[in-house]
């Protein structure tokens, strides 16, 4: 990994030099957009509106519109805000974990110390670990002041920038002031159908499955050209379970929990059922000469 950011975590007299790297990453098929007529590259050009002239990125500059009068902002501009120059994950304040929502988390970011010392990096990992806090600090980041998360997984920091009060929505739904009466049998069958899914969350098991049969895809066009049956490469779309049947609640509560027993039954011994081959991955890109 390469660290986009360098900072210090700031407290009190307290100072931990960090550097910041993207903990999570996109794994995507990266795809572009072409003509079907013969497959042309789709470019797109940066014209102005005004003179009709194609802009070079070097003369792109940020504006704000309000309708009547446009102000342009340099990067210049940009550069004399204070919050943009900073480079201190400040904390503010240390609250216990189970306040933070986590509607509220966006992106996340490792921290790895940036000093000859670790010694501040662990005390302040261990604080955290012990107390069952995190630190809510604001940083700035890519021309954004941020509010965010610092808390500890594993052996690392961890910081996760979270969403402004104000840019979490209210659900208000008209329909939930509804009165619905649930009785004890519903509650039951309820809770034993969720008993019967019970299970410790390991992410591993769980594959994109769009993404693996997109490279089913590719792969199978690389090798037999574009007269392609869908069905040849994926087999036959999964047949209906009833034809549009309605079940009432208490039903469809009995026939979910019958049919997770039964697929406990047949499992194999351990559980859980063989992972599928990995999938192959599409073909590396040629680079531009």
């Amino acid at each position: 990994m390469r660290s986009i950011w360098k900072g210090a975590i700031t407290f009190g007299l307290v100072n931990v030099p960090v550097k910041v790297y993207s903990a999570t990453e996109d794994h995507d098929v990266s795809l572009h957009q072409v003509h079907d007529k013969d497959g042309g590259r789709i470019r797109y050009k940066r014209v102005c509106e005004l003179d009709g002239e194609v802009v070079e990125y070097a003369h792109i500059a940020k504006a704000f519109d309000d309708g009547e009068r446009t102000v342009v902002l340099t990067d210049a501009d940009m550069a004399l805000l204070p919050a943009e120059r900073s480079r201190e994950i400040d904390v503010v304040e240390f609250v216990p974990s189970d306040q933070v929502d986590p509607i509220m988390f966006e992106k996340s970011y490792y921290l790895e110390p940036d000093s000859k010392s670790v010694k501040a990096y662990a005390l302040l990992r261990r604080t955290l670990e012990e107390t069952d806090r995190t630190a809510i600090v604001k940083f700035a980041l890519r021309q954004k002041t941020r509010l965010g998360a610092l808390r500890v997984r594993g052996d690392v920091l961890m910081l996760q920038s979270l969403l402004w009060d104000d840019e979490v929505r209210e659900a208000k739904f008209p329909s939930l002031d509804e009165k619905v009466t649930i009785t004890d049998k519903e509650l039951q069958m309820s809770q034993a159908l969720v008993a019967s899914f019970e299970s410790d969350f390991s992410p591993e098991k769980f594959t994109d499955d769009y993404q693996e049969q997109l490279r089913d895809l590719i792969e199978a066009k690389l090798e037999k050209g574009d007269a392609l049956d869908t069905a040849e490469t994926f087999g036959d779309a999964a047949e209906g379970d009833g034809g549009g049947e309605v079940l009432d609640l208490m039903e469809a509560l009995r026939r979910s929990v019958e049919k997770n027993r039964e697929a406990s039954k047949d499992a194999p011994s351990g559980g859980k059922a063989a992972k599928k081959p990995a999938a192959k991955k599409a073909p590396a890109k040629k680079k531009s000469a």
